[in-house]
């Protein structure tokens, strides 16, 4: 009896559960699908979009700094190549005043006095162009001698100037904004 009871027990439950068409089972699962695809579709569709704009700003990117770095090299290249511009401009005036002194030393008239007047202005006007470029002179006579600033050509023995005194300059040296461009060339008291 108790197999005729569970017999029926396990009747009433099937009956129990409702009986699914399988062809509306299947429809439902296709509708499933295609709704799943169809998101996914949309999700990727909207990835590519985001990607191609990515894309797109990237390239524009590297354009742009491919045209700085042209632009840069140009202009560095510019600026060396005309980086004396300024400096042979102030120099052409100097220039001209040599070639007319020059001119004026070989007529009859030219005194000495003369030649020596324009000369003078001529070598004023170089050393304000070259102090007006931070260039000054370094005249050392009297000095204590400095081997960062003065090359000794020679020492002598002097007991008339204290020892390691500049006696005499050969030839004066320049500084380019404090940094040495040639040392004094300078005699040195021993």
């Amino acid at each position: 009896m108790t197999e005729n009871k569970t017999q029926q027990q396990e009747n009433q439950e099937q009956e129990a559960i409702p009986m699914v068409d399988e062809a509306a089972q299947e429809e439902t699962l296709e509708q499933v699908e295609e709704a799943v695809a169809g998101d996914i579709e949309a999700l990727l569709s909207e990835a590519r979009e985001e990607a191609a704009k990515h894309r797109d700003m990237a390239l524009r990117l590297q354009a742009d700094m491919e045209n700085l770095r042209r632009r840069t090299r140009l202009d560095i290249e510019e600026a060396r190549k005309f980086a004396l511009e300024k400096f042979v401009n102030a120099l052409i005036p100097a220039m001209d005043s040599m070639e007319m002194g020059l001119d004026a030393a070989s007529k009859e008239e030219a005194s000495i006095d003369s030649i020596r007047e324009g000369l003078e202005m001529t070598f004023k006007q170089m050393l304000d162009i070259l102090q007006s470029f931070n260039v000054e002179r370094v005249d050392p006579k009297g000095e204590k001698f400095n081997p960062q600033l003065h090359e000794a050509m020679t020492m002598v023995p002097s007991p008339d100037h204290e020892s390691q005194t500049v006696m005499d300059v050969f030839q004066k040296g320049y500084t380019l904004n404090e940094r040495l461009v040639r040392p004094a060339r300078v005699i040195v008291a021993q």
